[in-house]
């Protein structure tokens, strides 16, 4: 790292353009689309696969309560379902459906249409849009040495 390069500053920098950055993609309306905490549900059980509401409960850092009325909405909406566990027959086991699966693929992809419009809208130069396309690995391993 260059001397004239304070990390303290280059840390503070980071965090403040991309908090905005994923502020604003987070809030780009998608038809029939998804809450937050709906969003943040569905996720969560696409990456970890099927699981109970208390285990996404306790991954979400939210009250059960709260998953619960959560799961419920997109259970009726028919994003996700349940099943009892193969293994314990006592416990039910959430898990994305198909239809789960394509809400979340179309908020990502209006996140995504959102950001390439924003990036082809001539505000960056061909130079830009190279730095930022070589940032992106950066970020993605700064997120993992977090």
């Amino acid at each position: 790292m260059s001397d004239d390069l304070d990390p303290d500053a280059v840390a503070s920098a980071l965090l403040a353009s991309i908090s905005v950055l994923v502020r604003r993609v987070r809030h780009v309306p998608v038809e029939g689309g998804l809450t937050m905490p709906e969003r943040t549900a569905l996720s969560q059980l696409d990456r970890s696969g099927p699981t109970t509401s208390s285990a996404l409960a306790r991954e979400a850092q939210i009250t059960a309560q709260a998953m619960g009325a959560t799961l419920s909405a997109l259970r009726g909406r028919g994003l996700v379902e349940r099943r009892r566990d193969p293994n314990d027959g006592r416990r039910v086991v959430l898990s994305v459906t198909d239809a789960g699966l394509q809400a979340l693929k179309d908020k990502r992809n209006a996140r995504t249409e959102l950001i390439a419009r924003a990036l082809t809208g001539g505000t960056f130069t061909p130079t830009e849009l190279e730095q930022l396309a070589a940032a992106a690995p950066l970020l993605e391993r700064l997120a993992q040495n977090i």
